[in-house]
């Protein structure tokens, strides 16, 4: 996966958009509803080598990955308890990838007020 790729996945998410708060080489990418907080689930910097996104994660689900990849570790800057950190470009399927961009994005949506939520038309958290 290359950084077009990444970044058309995380804007295609309902609700999402770039954000520039760190300056313009880290892409933050959030979530919002029109009248309420966005709050970020993705953090990368596309023009990095190595290609490597910061994405939130359940704590046990972050510490498995982590054990079972070594191309995801704890979050740079970030709580390490609930975000880590993908080599993107490290051979990684771009499945996984992608499961866990929607996961980060879900976990973030799930925090959002009810009525955010429902204008997202967001279905849930995913069971299993």
């Amino acid at each position: 996966m290359d950084a077009g790729e990444l970044r058309r996945l995380c804007l295609s998410l309902p609700g999402a958009f770039e954000d520039f708060p760190f300056g313009p080489e880290s892409s933050v990418f959030k979530v919002g509803a029109a009248a309420g907080k966005a709050k970020m689930f993705a953090l990368t910097e596309l023009a990095g080598e190595p290609l490597m996104i910061s994405l939130k994660c359940e704590p046990e689900l972050a510490l498995q990955l982590r054990a079972a990849h070594p191309e995801i570790t704890g979050a740079w800057h970030m709580n390490k308890t609930h975000w880590n950190q993908v080599e993107v470009a490290s051979g990684l399927p771009r499945d996984m990838i992608r499961d866990l961009v929607e996961d980060s994005y879900d976990l973030v949506v799930a925090s959002l007020p009810r009525k955010d939520r429902e204008s997202l038309a967001w279905k849930g958290l995913a069971e299993g």
